[in-house]
């Protein structure tokens, strides 16, 4: 799918056809010199340009060259619906999200459910956070991969979430994260479900709806982030690497039996006590 400018969308609304006169009377056909009314014709080169983001004066000044008979007012309004106005805060598209429906799981084995968060990390050396993605896995609570960054985008997301495929398997994986602006993106929705990933959203301003991956954080923050003063982010970055390795190998977990994540992740016995059942029958 190509890129799409704002121009582009303009385009759009002004080939939009009539509808109810009492609310979108100014949405008519807009008529062109030429005499043609849905504008199939006109010449998007200049409209397409890369950094040509004009405010409504100049977007008329634009129109009005390539054919159209249009005046300012109808610019604004159109260019004010569409959110191309200047200081207008682009919003993403809404979407059906599917919400955690039960906050407490009982996975039946390793893989089955994620759970992905990102965590304020403070650099005392910058004065400033850096951002921690972490993904674990519910059933072992094993760390699988982790990413620190100073920003974190979709991009980074999907760069992560390729990495961790290319270890784990996605058969009948489900994954939980907040409505963070890096997850409800669409490229992220759209690569999980081409992988046939389920995605689900803690509802907002609803912590408890991802309590495991909270409940990591809360570890991390006492276990390292307290007891640590980062002198910049490669010193974070070498500390976080040493954690998650003694935290997925050595560190006891409560709700595993006081076993260590990577212990119950390999471990894991889809029969239980099969070998025991074998051995009477010899």
């Amino acid at each position: 799918m190509g890129w799409t400018s704002p121009q582009q969308l303009l385009l759009q609304a002004l080939r939009r056809p009539k509808r109810d006169k009492a609310h979108y009377s100014y949405l008519h056909y807009t008529r062109r010199t030429d005499g043609q009314q849905d504008g199939r014709s006109t010449n998007r080169k200049v409209l397409r340009q890369e950094f040509c983001f004009y405010g409504y004066k100049n977007m008329t000044a634009e129109l009005r060259d390539v054919g159209w008979i249009i005046n300012h007012k109808k610019v604004y309004r159109l260019m004010k619906e569409a959110r191309l106005l200047y200081g207008a805060r682009i919003r993403p598209i809404p979407f059906k999200r599917d919400f955690i429906r039960f906050r407490s799981l009982k996975p039946e084995r390793p893989l089955q459910y994620l759970s992905m968060d990102i965590k304020y990390v403070y650099v005392h050396g910058t004065g400033r956070n850096v951002l921690l993605l972490t993904v674990i896995d519910i059933y072992s609570r094993k760390v699988l991969i982790y990413l620190l960054r100073s920003h974190i985008k979709k991009g980074d997301v999907l760069l992560m979430l390729s990495l961790m495929l290319l270890e784990y398997k996605a058969d009948g994986m489900s994954i939980r994260n907040d409505n963070g602006s890096q997850f409800i993106a669409q490229a992220v929705r759209t690569f999980l479900k081409e992988k046939r990933i389920y995605q689900e959203f803690s509802h907002v301003a609803t912590p408890e709806d991802n309590a495991y991956i909270e409940a990591f954080h809360s570890n991390l923050q006492r276990e390292v982030i307290d007891r640590h003063e980062f002198d910049s982010i490669y010193h974070a970055q070498m500390v976080l690497d040493r954690y998650y390795d003694w935290y997925n190998e050595k560190r006891r977990h409560g709700a595993l039996k006081r076993q260590a994540p990577n212990y119950v992740f390999k471990n894991y016995n889809p029969v239980p006590f099969e070998n025991e059942k074998l051995l009477t029958y010899l």
